[in-house]
């Protein structure tokens, strides 16, 4: 497996993390859009614990791209990149979190509520079924889980979404395994309280962009970000579901905000 996908040409400036944990392959088409101005590294995290997966993305920067870097990062790879600028700030040039979850476990419970009012009952069984499979330590095709479980958030999560089956190439996994391990030490750093904490150490200026339709609350991450970093901008974007790249009507303006943070 490739671990880091290379976009146009070096020297490598930024960087986009996927979500899942364990959805590789997810930020291709952001990678390819953004890579028609400049170098683009899309790295794919492996390991099964959070420090792994920050080693792992350390290593890649250094060793693929030209820090400090701009990163990109999707739902759990929001939180990803926002752990490593606390631990590695001289990587960092700056943040684009998009479609972050809460970062407060005040706000977990309106997200789920959102996401089953939008399922049918067969739909709402599937999910908490594949949720209880993903977190049950015997359970053995954990991959197949966790691609149930995506493609119902899926349609939960969009607003007016563009069908395009090419991206389904782009796709590594989904992985189970890490899935199961990372998201479980993550809900506890959320628990914590630890993970907004975080937040102190981050030097470089932070970007927030979400959908008005995603079900992870804006408040969430809008207020607690607000809060504790110096330099926040927050952009919320219309009819725009938790992926803004694949939103009909939301696309284009994600794109020309991305455009600008990386100017």
């Amino acid at each position: 497996m490739e671990r880091v996908r290379h976009y146009g040409m070096p020297p490598y400036r930024v960087a986009v993390v996927h979500g899942g944990p364990g959805a590789g392959g997810e930020m291709a088409p952001v990678a390819r859009a953004l890579a028609r101005e400049r170098g683009v590294l899309e790295p794919i995290q492996t390991a099964t614990s959070i420090d792994g997966q920050v080693e792992e993305l350390r290593i890649d920067l250094v060793t693929q791209g030209a820090p400090p870097l701009v990163l990109v990062g999707h739902s759990w790879g929001a939180w990803l990149i926002f752990i490593l600028a606390a631990h590695h700030s001289r990587l960092v040039e700056k943040l684009v979190l998009v479609g972050s979850g809460p970062f407060e476990e005040a706000y977990v419970r309106r997200l789920h509520e959102t996401r089953m009012g939008r399922l049918g009952e067969e739909e709402r069984e599937t999910f908490n079924a594949a949720v209880h499979a993903l977190e049950d330590p015997t359970t053995k095709d954990r991959d197949a889980w966790l691609a149930r479980l995506g493609t119902l958030a899926g349609k939960a999560d969009a607003y007016d979404p563009i069908t395009d089956r090419s991206e389904e190439a782009d796709r590594i996994g989904p992985t189970g395994d890490v899935f199961r391990a990372v998201w479980a030490e993550a809900t506890r750093l959320r628990q914590r309280g630890e993970l907004l904490a975080l937040g102190r150490a981050i030097e470089c200026p932070v970007v927030a962009i979400h959908g008005d339709y995603d079900p992870h609350p804006v408040e969430g991450v809008q207020e607690p970000l607000s809060a504790i970093l110096e330099c926040f901008r927050f952009v919320l974007l219309s009819r725009c579901g938790h992926k803004p790249w694949i939103e009909r009507q939301a696309r284009q303006t994600f794109f020309d905000v991305l455009e600008e943070e990386l100017i």
